[in-house]
């Protein structure tokens, strides 16, 4: 592979042999019309172990093709059954195809870069590809906080909490990739910059320029897409929670007035609405924390620590950040037993059984019907 051959990569490139600091670096391979985005940082760190690109491009490329095919089918199915066309569901279709978006245009061009070792489609995709991957993440979040304001306006507020409309669906699917749109446009302005990251083979935000003004872009974007949505998802799930945990109560308390072991048929053999509930919202805060968290840490160690920033530690952020549009389709639509039901009827290779599904629907509970909105929100 050439780009294991640092003097032929030099070579195509036209790359002097020796830079400022007289060591061959990860930046030597970089093409010459590249060099001006590149930060003095890099030229201290020597060219990654091979079998880093090789890993790299071997994850990227399972996620990618997990990533397409699933938000695909998600996307297929939804669109395509009648049942499904739900307001719920118009957000977790844009969710999909924010996904299907960041994989579709981002992975392809990280895997060529890693089979050369460095970015190789010059300056200008170089701030197209990170700004398709900044707008599509946003739009990943906001669509997120936005399923979550509605699984909590089902289950919290009940019937005393206004519907979703599909022109109120519609009106946050719109609001969310305007603003995603918008918000990464700033950098193509002076307000931080796209720049290639530590590894040379995919590009996202400047966190190692010094100035204040850039820096100010990150400490709002860390806000505006980390920790208010995690603060705004943990608090509705703590409620959502909250809620079926006290139905559960009074399910129990009422299956004693009336002299009951029990108000559900068959109690034993399933579990509770309020377990499967929590443990599917401590999977989504967990999943949630864990796309996004590496990135956030690499940020902010470039702005107050650049000295543990290292290519190899920049690699990790874009991993985890795109592992998230693979579990996205399992906890937001597999999760929903319409949607099972669907996948069942038209793609039956890929369906799990729904005899469980159908199990719970004869269950006459309330506190199953409860769980049921949940799933299907």
């Amino acid at each position: 592979m050439s780009y294991w051959n640092s003097n032929k990569a030099m070579e195509e490139y036209s790359l002097p042999s020796t830079n400022p600091y007289g060591n061959f670096t990860v930046v030597d391979t970089v093409p010459e019309n590249m060099l001006h985005m590149v930060h003095s940082h890099w030229y201290q760190f020597p060219p990654l172990n091979p079998m880093w690109y090789g890993i790299l491009a071997f994850v990227v490329t399972v996620v990618g093709l997990c990533s397409i095919c699933g938000n695909f089918v998600v996307i297929w199915v939804i669109m395509n059954t009648k049942a499904l066309r739900s307001p719920a569901n118009t957000l977790v279709v844009s969710l999909a195809v924010s996904d299907y978006i960041m994989m579709t245009c981002m992975f392809p061009p990280l895997v060529l870069n890693c089979y050369w070792g460095t970015w190789i489609f010059g300056p200008l995709f170089c701030e197209v590809y990170a700004f398709i991957g900044n707008t599509v993440g946003c739009a990943s979040i906001g669509n997120m906080i936005f399923i979550t304001f509605d699984r909590y306006n089902v289950i919290v507020k009940g019937v005393s909490g206004k519907p979703l409309s599909q022109k109120n669906a519609t009106l946050q699917v719109l609001f969310v990739w305007i603003c995603s749109i918008m918000w990464c446009v700033f950098p193509f302005f002076g307000w931080n910059r796209y720049v290639p990251e530590g590894n040379m083979t995919a590009c996202g935000t400047d966190y190692l320029t010094e100035d204040e003004f850039s820096r100010s872009y990150l400490y709002i974007y860390s806000v505006w897409v980390y920790i208010g949505p995690l603060a705004l998802i943990i608090y509705c799930y703590f409620h959502i929670v909250s809620a079926v945990a006290t139905h559960e109560k009074q399910m129990r308390d009422q299956a004693k007035k009336m002299g009951v072991k029990s108000l559900r048929t068959e109690e034993a053999k399933k579990t509770s609405a309020g377990c499967r509930l929590a443990k599917v919202a401590l999977t989504t805060v967990s999943l949630w924390f864990m796309a996004w968290t590496p990135y956030l840490i690499i940020n902010w160690a470039g702005m107050f620590y650049p000295s543990v920033v290292s290519p190899l530690f920049s690699i990790w952020g874009s991993v985890f950040a795109k592992s998230n549009a693979v579990y996205n389709p399992i906890v937001y639509a597999i999760s929903h037993p319409k949607y099972r039901a669907a996948l069942y009827k038209k793609l039956p290779c890929l369906a799990c059984s729904t005899e469980s599904a159908d199990e719970g629907s004869a269950t006459n509970s309330t506190t199953t019907a409860t769980a049921e909105k949940y799933e299907s929100a």
